[in-house]
C-alpha cells in the first residue's frame, strides 16, 4: 500500500533489533556475546559427555520443550532467544572437542578461526561480485594462491575455496569433462569418497569404474590393466586419506601410470592432504604436486568451522571453464576497468567468505603452529593404537596411517560390535565410527582433537573395556 502524501519515513528499529555491522555493531554484539558464552558454558554442563544421552526421540522431545512455539506471535528478546536456543544446541551438541568424540572426521574448531568467523558472519560479504566483498575477495585471492603453492611447484598455481571435500571433487570432475568431452570415463578405487561416483552421475558422465581394493588402497597393477583395456579419455582419482581407516593410496606410481597412459589423475586428499605441511609426515603424500586437481579440507587436519574445503590446480588457467557472466554482477566494462570477476570462482553465487577464518589461523599459528598440531594428533592416533594392541582384551586392525585407528573386542562378532557402538552413542558416553575391513565389522576411532591427553586415552580404553562384557 502506498503511503499518503507528507507521511514520514518509517522509524529505523535500531534500538530493538540493532544490526551486526555499521558503526555501531560491534557495541550491538558486544552484550549478545556475553550470552552466548554463558549459554555455550551451561549447554556444554548440562550435557556433561561428549553427546546427549538418550537417543534422538528423547533428544527431540528436549529440543522441543525448550523451545516451544519456534515463532511466537510476540518475540521473546534477543537475550532469551539466546540463552535457550545456544544452551540448547549445546547441551544438544556431539561435542569434536570432548576427547570422547571420535567418529568422523568432524573436527574441533580453532578458536581463532571461530573469532574470525563471527567477524565474516558480522560483515557479512558475499563473494559473487567485488563491490560486495572488497577486502574479502583480495583476502580469499592471496590465501588461495599462497595454499596453492604449497602443493604444486609451478608459476601460477591457484584453489577454489569450497564448502569441503564433496565440492571440491565435483569441481574437480567437472574440469575434467570441461576438458574432454562427455566421454570421459572415472577410474577410482573402491576406497574412494562416495561423492566420486556420485559426481560422474551428476554430471552425466559414464558410470564411474570402481576398481577393487582388497588391502584398502589402489592397486597400481589393477590401474595399469583397467588403463589399458579403457578407451578414450579417462580421469583417474586417488585417495590421500580414506574415510574408513585413513589410508593413503601410492600417489607416485598412481601417477606414473596416468602420465604413462595419457590420463588425468585428481587426488582427493580432503583428510591427508594437510600432512603436506609437516616435515615429519609430508613423505606419506609425496606426489601430491603431480594431480591436475587436488581436494583439500581444513575442517578436518585444518581445525576449521565447517565449512572450509580447497580445489587447488597448477595452473590458473585450469579454471577457465568455470567463466560466467550475469551483467549485474561482473559487466563486461566492469571487468574490463578492472574490477575483479568473481563469478568464475565458485558454482555457487552468494558465497559466504570462507578465507577469513583460514586466513587467520595461519597467521595465528604459522606453519611451525600448524604442524605441531599435525603431528601431535597423529601422534596421539599411535599412541591409542599401542594401548589397544598391548590390551589383551582389544584386536587392532593396523598401525594408523594418518589419526584413525580400528580396532575391535575379541571373542565378539559384527552384530555385537554394532550394538555396543550404539549402546555407548545412545548412553552419551562416547562417539565413536564404524568401519568394514577383511570383511568384518571394526570400531573406528578419528582423533582429530590435538587437546586431548594420555590420560583421556586411557579413559576411552577402561570405558570400551568396561563395555564389552557380555
Amino acid at each position: 500500500m502506498t503511503a499518503p502524501p507528507g507521511t514520514p519515513p518509517p522509524q529505523p528499529a535500531s534500538a530493538s533489533h540493532p544490526l551486526a555491522g555499521g558503526r555501531l555493531g560491534a557495541e550491538a554484539l558486544r552484550p549478545l556475546l556475553d550470552t552466548v558464552l554463558e549459554a555455550l558454558h551451561t549447554g556444554a554442563q548440562e550435557r556433561g559427555g561428549p553427546i546427549p544421552a538418550g537417543g534422538p526421540d528423547a533428544l527431540a522431545a528436549r529440543v522441543q520443550a525448550a523451545l516451544g512455539d519456534v515463532l511466537p506471535e510476540t518475540g521473546h528478546g534477543d537475550h532469551e532467544a539466546l540463552r535457550t536456543l545456544v544452551h540448547t544446541l549445546a547441551a544438544g551438541a556431539a561435542d569434536p572437542a570432548d576427547p570422547l568424540c571420535a567418529a568422523h572426521l568432524h573436527g574441533p574448531p580453532l578458536a581463532v578461526a571461530a573469532a574470525a568467523d563471527l567477524a565474516a558472519s558480522a560483515l557479512n560479504p558475499s563473494l559473487d561480485s567485488w563491490d560486495q566483498a572488497p577486502a574479502a575477495s583480495a583476502i580469499e585471492a592471496l590465501l588461495t594462491r599462497t595454499l596453492a603453492a604449497e602443493f604444486y611447484d609451478t608459476p601460477a598455481p591457484d584453489a577454489l575455496v569450497t564448502t569441503g571435500g564433496t565440492e571440491a571433487n565435483q569441481l574437480a570432475l567437472l574440469l575434467a569433462r570441461e576438458r574432454h568431452g562427455p566421454a570421459l570415463t572415472v577410474l577410482h578405487g573402491a576406497n574412494a569418497h562416495h561423492s566420486i561416483p556420485r559426481a560422474a552421475w551428476l554430471l552425466g558422465l559414464p558410470p564411474a569404474t570402481t576398481l577393487p581394493t582388497p588391502a584398502g588402497t589402489l592397486d597400481p597393477a589393477r590401474l595399469a590393466e583397467a588403463l589399458a583395456a579403457t578407451p578414450g579419455p579417462v580421469l583417474v582419482t586417488a585417495t590421500a586419506g580414506t574415510t574408513d581407516a585413513g589410508l593413503i593410496d601410492p600417489l607416485r606410481p598412481i601417477a606414473d601410470l596416468c602420465q604413462q597412459y595419457g590420463a588425468d589423475l585428481h587426488i582427493d586428499a580432503a583428510y591427508g592432504g594437510l600432512l603436506a605441511l609437516s616435515p615429519r609426515h609430508r613423505t606419506r603424500v609425496a606426489g601430491l604436486g603431480r594431480a591436475h586437481s587436488l581436494t583439500i579440507d581444513l575442517h578436518k587436519l585444518g581445525w576449521q568451522p565447517v565449512a572450509a574445503g580447497l580445489l587447488a590446480v597448477p595452473d590458473t588457467t585450469l579454471l577457465a571453464p568455470l567463466a560466467h557472466q550475469a551483467d549485474y554482477l561482473n559487466a563486461t566494462d566492469d571487468t574490463e576497468a578492472g574490477l575483479p570477476d568473481l563469478l568464475g570462482r565458485s558454482l555457487r553465487t552468494t558465497r559466504r567468505p570462507d578465507a577469513l577464518k583460514i586466513a587467520a589461523t595461519l597467521r595465528s599459528l604459522g606453519r611451525d603452529g600448524l604442524a605441531h598440531l599435525i603431528d601431535r594428533t597423529c601422534e596421539l592416533a599411535h599412541h591409542l593404537a599401542r594401548l589397544l594392541d598391548a590390551h589383551p582384551r582389544f584386536e587392532l586392525h593396523a598401525p594408523p596411517t594418518i589419526s584413525t585407528v580400528l580396532f575391535r573386542p575379541t571373542d565378539t562378532d559384527d552384530t555385537h560390535l554394532a550394538a555396543l557402538r550404539r549402546t555407548l552413542l545412545l548412553g552419551g558416553h562416547a562417539v565413536l565410527g564404524r568401519a568394514t575391513a577383511d570383511d568384518r565389522l571394526w570400531l573406528k576411532a578419528t582423533l582429530l582433537n590435538p587437546h586431548t591427553t594420555a590420560r583421556d586415552l586411557d579413559t576411552l580404553v577402561t570405558l570400551l573395556e568396561g563395555s564389552t562384557h557380555r
